[in-house]
This record gives C-alpha cells, structure tokens and sequence, in this order.
C-alpha cells in the first residue's frame, strides 16, 4: 500500500524534510520512494508542494500520513479538520477556547471600568444596589442559611503548640488565608473524630 508522508533529510539540529509517496513498508530514511511531491521546512514554515500530483495520488488511493493530512489541508489540496498528531497525553490546543476566553476577559475588563466609572455617579449606585437585590433574590434558599449559619460562627485564633511561628501579623494581612486554614484544620479534626 502506498503512503504519502515526510522524510526527513535535513542536518543535525537543521529539520528539512522531503513530501514522498512510497511504500508503507520500506523505511523512513530508504530511498526508494515511488514519486517527490516537494519538501517541507519547519523552521522557516515553508512547503513547497505540487498540488496537481498530491491530488492525482490521493485520488489513486494514495493515504497521507496524520501530519501530511495536515499539511494538505493547511495547502487547501484537500478539505477537512486537522488531526492532532500530539500524543495522548499532551492536551490539544483549542484555539476556539483561547479566542472566546480572550473576548470574556476583555468584556470583563470593560465591565469593570464601567462600574468605576458609573460609582462616582448616584444613580449608578441605584442600579447597582437594585441589581444585587435581584441577584439575592434569585439565589436559593439553602445558600442563605448556609450564609447566616456561618455568621453565627465565631472563631478566635489559637496558637499552635505545634507551630512556632507567630501568625498574629499574618492574620491582619491575609484573613482569607487564615480562613481556609482553619477550616481546613477543621476538616481534619472531623474526619479523626468520626473515625
């Protein structure tokens, strides 16, 4: 079965490569390839390829290697998606869900500067209380409690026998660090009592 794929001939650390039809089964570096289609140079992304022969072979029955496949469509010789030639276990890169993260964020970012802008003025104070009422309405009821059950809770900070460190300062600058680690502390003593 014949294949279109790349050989490589470039140098040491030098990548070039060679875009051949050849047999599935003689080896990469062989040189017995049935027909040179062009050649391929990653490192100054330029493909020279003869689009009239790729597609006499394709339509001959010819299959391209995943990377080929990509090349080709890159070429516009063959339409379709590209492949992801990455093993397994490397993710694939959407650039879709960059893009549309990219435009969230930039909405966000100009939805800030409009609140910046609009809390100088009164009337913007009114939307924004008004819109926080809706928000608050809208959330379930088991949140609320969960909200004044946690407000009816107070905690006082106790050295640790244990910790040497003093974390009096730490506590002012950072209180939701403390929090989580209280409640993590918490967590644990649970989990041992209920063992």
């Amino acid at each position: 079965m014949l294949m279109m794929r790349l050989q490589r001939v470039g140098r040491r650390n030098d990548p070039s490569y060679r875009i051949v039809v050849t047999d599935k089964r003689t080896g990469v570096k062989s040189d017995k390839h049935v027909d040179r289609l062009g050649s391929y140079n990653p490192k100054l992304n330029h493909i020279q390829l003869d689009a009239e022969k790729a597609k006499e072979w394709l339509s001959k029955g010819v299959k391209p290697s995943d990377t080929m496949h990509n090349i080709l469509v890159s070429q516009k010789v063959i339409e379709g998606k590209k492949i992801n030639v990455l093993p397994r276990k490397s993710p694939i890169v959407d650039e879709e869900a960059i893009k549309k993260a990219e435009e969230e964020a930039a909405q966000k970012a100009e939805a800030e500067k409009a609140t910046e802008e609009s809390s100088s003025a009164p009337e913007a104070e009114e939307v924004a209380a008004e819109s926080t009422e809706e928000k608050a309405e809208e959330a379930p009821e088991v949140e609320a409690e969960a909200v004044e059950k946690t407000e009816d809770v107070e905690v006082a900070i106790v050295a640790d026998e244990d910790d040497p460190i003093d974390h009096s300062e730490i506590a002012t600058e950072y209180p939701e660090a403390i929090k989580k680690e209280k409640s993590e502390k918490a967590q644990a003593q649970a989990d041992a009592e209920a063992d």
